[in-house]
């Protein structure tokens, strides 16, 4: 997963500054739900007062007792009503079949309903940190529950080891306290939705296996100075679309702009020399990015925006390593596109940084040939980070 990041306001599109000046810096998943009976205490706050256009949500938190002596594989809270429609919490205290808190959102009276029913909402789930509220862990998504997908929500909501540390602050008196904030919302119809209309955008179409594709695509296009160089790349009137990655660039992000419907991509997949089969094979969206730069980079150069990847996209760190028998240091300086931060057991991406620049000491096995010092078993290394420029591409790893 890359998150990119910009600090830099969107301009008019007739702004003549094409890049920053270098001084610049700065699964949900689906399952089968089976009904228990639920002992816990529950409370519902629900939004007062609400314009009659607003959509309906509702607060509701649940207390689980004697959590570490649950021995069921599933448990379910009590039901809650919000928009008229009736919905509870599902959680596996062990795990949906992973080392994590399995959490859902249910519909309770699934199995009455009549055939071809469906219901959309945005909602959130928490675990609640009884000490620090700031460390509380929630997250965000949407779904349209129907028949085949009555219950909607995260697997690996967060790992059991987090959850089961009582220096955490999640399981207090050995009791969990669980939130779900629920917003129901007209169901979507897709045959007559206008997208253009309801938010000022338009998506991307999926050839097979693409979405990966298009949250690139969908996230450069939105940075402002990227999308401008991109359409000043000189292409030529004899030029196709389906042979010019720039042209074949420029055209789907002037769709984007300006387009009634969703946009196809196929004419900037054949550019890439990709076949039917490609459209169908998961890539690496990492790797695409990082391919589609230096092929842009290579075709900005003697234009008026050569220099634009570089100028928003690269940094720079320093390798260090520091021997402690003897008097030995080495410095490497590298240049960098992104870094891949660890998230697993983090807090915050303020601790994976914290993590990723951390002096680590190696012995043993991990040996450096130092110069005129022979091999040493005894070192210190680091990353220290030297220069960040306009955008900052974060590779998040949960290994």
């Amino acid at each position: 997963m890359t998150i990119m990041a910009t600090p830099i306001a969107d301009r008019p599109e007739d702004e003549e500054m094409l890049v920053p000046h270098p001084d610049i810096t700065n699964g949900p998943m689906p399952m089968d739900a089976v009904p228990t009976e639920s002992t816990d205490t529950a409370s519902i706050v629900t939004s007062e007062n609400q314009p009659p256009d607003d959509p309906p949500t509702s607060t509701f938190s649940w207390t689980i007792e004697n959590f570490s002596r649950m021995n069921v594989k599933k448990h379910y809270s009590e039901i809650f009503v919000v928009g008229g429609f009736k919905w509870r919490v599902l959680i596996f205290p062990k795990g949906n079949n992973v080392d994590h808190l399995s959490m859902y959102l249910d519909v309770a009276d699934a199995a009455s309903l009549p055939y071809a029913w469906n219901r959309y909402a945005q909602f959130s789930l928490s675990v609640v940190n009884q000490i620090h509220s700031k460390y509380t862990i929630k997250k965000d998504t949407h779904h349209q529950f129907n028949v085949r997908e009555s219950d909607w929500g995260f697997t690996s909501f967060m790992s059991l080891c987090e959850l089961y540390d009582p220096a955490r602050g999640f399981i207090v008196n050995d009791s969990v306290v669980v939130e779900a904030e629920v917003t129901v919302r007209k169901v979507v119809d897709h045959w007559t939705y206008d997208s253009r209309k309801e938010t000022g955008y338009v998506g991307l179409k999926n050839q097979g296996a693409t979405c990966y594709m298009n949250s690139l695509l969908q996230t450069l296009y939105h940075i402002p100075y990227f999308r401008k160089a991109v359409y000043h790349m000189p292409t030529t009137e004899n030029d196709m679309p389906s042979g010019s990655i720039p042209l074949a660039l420029q055209s789907l992000f002037y769709k984007l702009q300006y387009s009634d419907s969703s946009v196809a991509t196929k004419e900037l997949t054949k550019s890439f020399g990709w076949d039917t089969y490609d459209s169908f094979m998961q890539h690496d969206v990492q790797e695409l990015n990082r391919v589609l730069s230096e092929k842009l980079e290579d075709k900005m150069k003697g234009t008026v925006v050569e220099g634009t990847i570089q100028q928003l996209f690269e940094g720079h760190h320093m390798n260090y390593i520091e021997c402690i028998n003897v008097d030995y240091k080495s410095t490497r300086k590298e240049s960098f596109y992104d870094l891949q931060l660890d998230v697993k057991g983090c807090r915050d991406v303020y601790e994976s940084f914290d993590k990723y620049v951390e002096v680590e000491r190696l012995e043993g096995d991990n040996k450096y040939q130092a110069e005129q010092h022979g091999l040493q078993v005894h070192i210190l290394t680091s990353i220290i980070i030297l220069a960040l420029y306009s955008l900052f591409n974060i590779r998040i790893c949960f290994c």
